[in-house]
């Protein structure tokens, strides 16, 4: 079993800053890949950026440039840098660990962009 906690949202203006953060425990051996996705108010939950076992990272088009995915295998955590806001990133934030085909989701942070 994985359990996934993160942190690190709140309210921002357009154009700055924030790092959100997931700790992993439990059989964290076993994932095989680190992913954030969000969900804005009303849509569908959407894949963010993702982060292998071995360090290869990828992002949506919409974050490129903007959005970097981390991890810290020393303290287990997974790491969001996120820059360059807009109010199009508001939603709430969800880590997942990927392992065996299946997925184990965190509860998710807010992140609120404002104009």
């Amino acid at each position: 079993q994985v359990q996934l906690v993160e942190s690190g949202g709140g309210l921002v203006q357009a154009g700055g800053s924030l790092r959100l953060a997931c700790v992993v425990s439990g059989s964290i051996f076993s994932i095989n890949t680190m992913a954030w996705y969000r969900q804005a108010l009303g849509k569908q939950r959407e894949w963010v950026a993702s982060i292998t076992s071995g360090g290869s990272t990828n992002y949506v088009d919409s974050v490129k440039g903007r959005f970097t995915i981390s991890r810290d295998n020393a303290k287990n955590t997974v790491y969001l840098q996120m820059s360059s806001l807009n109010p199009e990133d508001t939603a709430v934030y969800y880590c997942a660990a990927w392992y065996g085909g299946s997925a184990t989701w965190g509860q998710g942070t807010q992140v609120t962009v404002s104009s």
